[in-house]
C-alpha cells in the first residue's frame, strides 16, 4: 500500500523528477540543520549541505543528470550574482582608501596558490583536473570549482573520446582543510605575532579618524567679522569650500529656523547647521566661528527632516541639480544613503532606485516632493523580477562570450561564475542598465545567495558522493589532504608576514583579508566572534569580488593550459 512512499525515499540508480527533487531537498534541509551545530565558535554553516550530499551519494541516492546539471549551474549563478549586488558599491569605493593594497595582497595569494597547484601537478603527476579540485577545496572557493567544471565540459564537447577526472572529488576531500586551516592560521597568527587587540583597535581608530568619510552634522555660531553680510555662496567661494551643505539657518535673536539658499546672507551670531564629513565640517567651523550649543535650530516646528526613498522613475538616474528641489520646493537634500553607504548630497550626484534621501524643509513641501520621488516602501519590498532575471540574462551572455587565445584547446570564457558576478558589480555600481535596476532588499539578497549556494553544494555533493569513497581509496585521500596543506597554508602565511611586517596592516583588517582571500564565510564568522569586532567584514567585502574573479581565471587557465 505504501510502496510509492518507500520508492520516493529509497536509493535508485535512475530516479525520475520527483525522486530527484526529494534527494535534493533532503540534502539541503538536513545540511542546514547540521550546519547550525556549533563546536566552540565554529560551525560548518551552509557547506554542511555538500557533506550531506556526499553521504547521500555514497549510499546510492542519485539525481537525474539533466536536473542535477541545471540545479548546479543555476545555483552558482544565483550565488555569485547576489554577492556582486551586495558588495558592489563598497567594492568600488574601497579603492579610494586601502582597497588597492588589500586586493594586491589577496590576489597575490591567489596567484601563489595557483603556482603551488601547478608544481603539485608536475611533481606528483596528479591530473590537473584533480589538482584544480585540490586547490578549490583547499581555499573553499566554490565559483572556481564551477568554472573548472564548465571548462572541462567545453573541452569534453570538443574531444568526446577523452576522459577527464571530476575535480569535485578532490574539492570535497580538501574543503574541510580549507575551512579549518584559515581558522587555525588566524589563531596561531594572533599568538605568534603577540597581537594586543586593545592596542590594535586603538591604532585603527586613530588611523581611520582622519580619513573617515562618515557624514556628520554640527552646529556653528558665526563670529568671523569678515564674513558678516555676505551670502553663503560668497563665503564658500572666498574660503574655497566645496563639500559642505548648510541645511538650516537661525538668525541671532530669532527662533525661526529655515533652509537657506546660496543667496542667504549671514549675520553676526547666526547659527548654521553644517553637514559634511568630519574633517571638512571642523575646517569650515574653524574658519567661520565656533561650535554652537543652540537647541532652537534643531526644532522641528518650522523645518523638519525626513527620509524619502527613491521609488519613482521620475527621480531615478537624475542628478540632484536636475531635480532642483531647493528652487522648486525650498527643500534641501543633505545626505543620500545607498547600500549602507552615506553620501554627501552634491548637486552632481545621480540618484538610483532604492536610494534614501535625507531632506530638510517644511512639511507641506516634503509631501509634494514625495509625489515626485516616490517614498513607497511597499515598492521596495515587492520583488522586481524584470531587474533580477534581466541582470542574470546579461551576466550569462557576458559569461558566454568566447575569448580566443592561441594554443588553447577551447576559447576562454568568463562562464556562469565570473559573468554574472561582474555584471552584478557594475549594475550595483551604476544603479542599473535601462529598465534593469540594482536595488534588491537585503532579505532577498541573502535568500538568493543562500538558496544558490545550497543548490550548488547539494548537486555537487550528490554527484561526487557516488564515487567519493572509491576515489578516496584509489587516490589516497590522506595524501591529497597533505598536498592541500601546501595550497592552504603557504600563501596564507606569506601574506600574513608581508602584510604585518612590510605594510604594517592592522590585525583586524588582516583577518578580513585572510578570510576574503580564501572566500571563506565560515572563517569570517569565526573571526568576528573571536575578535569581537565587525571590522574584518569591511576588508572581506573589499577583496571578495576580485579574489573570486581571480580564482575563476586561475582555475580555468590551469585546466586549459595543462589538461592532457
Amino acid at each position: 500500500m505504501f510502496d510509492w512512499f518507500y520508492t520516493l525515499f529509497s536509493p535508485i540508480d535512475k530516479p525520475d523528477i520527483t525522486q530527484s527533487l526529494i534527494v535534493l531537498l533532503i540534502a539541503i534541509s538536513v545540511g542546514f540543520f547540521i550546519g547550525r551545530i556549533r563546536i566552540g565558535n565554529v560551525s560548518l554553516g551552509v557547506s554542511a549541505v555538500m557533506f550531506v550530499g556526499l553521504f547521500l551519494g555514497h549510499y546510492g541516492y542519485r539525481m537525474d543528470e539533466s536536473i542535477l546539471v541545471f540545479v548546479r549551474d543555476f545555483g552558482l549563478i544565483l550565488f555569485v550574482y547576489g554577492i556582486g549586488i551586495q558588495v558592489g558599491p563598497s567594492f568600488f569605493s574601497s579603492f579610494k582608501k586601502d582597497g588597492l593594497l588589500f586586493n594586491f595582497l589577496a590576489v597575490g595569494t591567489v596567484v601563489l596558490g595557483g603556482l603551488i597547484t601547478y608544481f603539485i601537478h608536475v611533481i606528483t603527476k596528479i591530473d590537473i583536473e584533480n589538482a584544480v579540485g585540490l586547490m578549490s577545496g583547499s581555499v573553499t572557493n566554490t565559483p572556481g570549482l564551477g568554472a573548472a567544471k564548465s571548462t572541462l565540459q567545453e573541452i569534453q564537447s570538443k574531444f568526446p573520446t577523452k576522459i577527464f577526472g571530476d575535480p569535485t572529488i578532490a574539492y570535497a576531500i580538501t574543503y574541510p582543510l580549507g575551512v579549518f586551516g584559515i581558522i587555525i592560521t588566524i589563531i596561531i597568527s594572533k599568538s605568534v605575532l603577540k597581537i594586543d587587540l586593545i592596542k590594535e583597535s586603538f591604532l585603527l581608530k586613530i588611523k581611520t579618524t582622519d580619513r573617515e568619510n562618515v557624514i556628520i552634522h554640527e552646529k556653528c555660531r558665526v563670529t568671523n567679522q569678515e564674513l558678516l553680510g555676505k551670502s553663503i555662496y560668497q563665503i564658500f567661494k572666498e574660503l574655497d569650500i566645496h563639500n559642505i551643505i548648510i541645511s538650516r539657518l537661525k538668525n541671532s535673536g530669532s527662533k525661526v529656523v529655515y533652509s537657506p539658499s546660496l543667496d542667504s546672507k549671514i549675520h553676526h551670531k547666526d547659527v548654521l547647521m553644517v553637514v559634511g564629513n568630519k574633517k571638512e565640517v571642523s575646517h569650515f567651523i574653524s574658519l567661520v566661528g565656533k561650535v554652537s550649543t543652540d537647541l532652537f535650530i534643531e526644532s522641528e516646528e518650522d523645518v523638519v527632516s525626513k527620509n524619502i526613498l527613491v521609488t519613482k522613475k521620475s527621480a531615478t538616474h537624475k542628478t540632484l541639480a536636475e531635480l532642483d528641489l531647493h528652487n522648486k520646493f525650498d527643500l534641501k537634500v543633505t545626505r543620500v544613503i545607498r547600500s549602507g553607504l552615506e553620501l554627501l548630497a552634491q548637486p552632481s550626484l545621480e540618484l538610483y532606485y532604492g536610494d534614501k534621501l535625507l531632506i530638510v524643509g517644511n512639511k507641506e513641501a516634503i509631501s509634494e516632493v514625495e509625489k515626485i520621488i516616490g517614498n513607497s516602501e511597499k515598492s521596495l519590498l515587492e520583488p522586481d523580477f524584470l531587474s533580477l532575471f534581466g541582470g542574470l540574462i546579461i551576466g550569462i551572455i557576458i559569461g558566454s562570450i568566447p575569448i580566443f587565445i592561441p594554443t588553447l584547446p577551447v576559447p576562454l570564457k568568463l562562464g556562469f561564475a565570473a559573468g554574472p558576478l561582474l555584471t552584478a558589480l557594475f549594475i550595483s555600481r551604476y544603479g542599473g542598465i535601462g529598465v534593469i535596476h540594482s536595488y534588491i532588499n537585503n532579505g532577498a539578497v541573502h535568500f538568493m545567495k543562500d538558496l544558490g549556494i545550497c543548490l550548488f553544494f547539494a548537486a555537487v555533493g550528490i554527484h561526487a558522493g557516488a564515487a567519493f569513497y572509491d576515489n578516496f581509496i584509489k587516490f589516497n585521500g590522506w595524501l591529497w589532504i597533505y598536498y592541500g596543506c601546501y595550497i592552504t597554508f603557504v600563501p596564507l602565511i606569506i601574506m600574513v608576514l608581508i602584510s604585518r611586517f612590510v605594510f604594517k596592516l592592522n590585525f583586524y583588517q588582516l583577518v578580513g583579508i585572510m578570510s576574503g582571500a580564501y572566500t571563506d564565510p565560515a572563517a569570517l564568522a569565526f573571526s568576528t566572534k573571536y575578535l569581537d569586532s565587525d571590522i574584518p567584514n569591511q576588508s572581506y567585502a573589499t577583496v571578495y569580488p576580485l579574489v573570486t574573479i581571480s580564482r575563476i581565471f586561475v582555475a580555468q587557465l590551469l585546466i586549459l593550459l595543462f589538461t592532457s
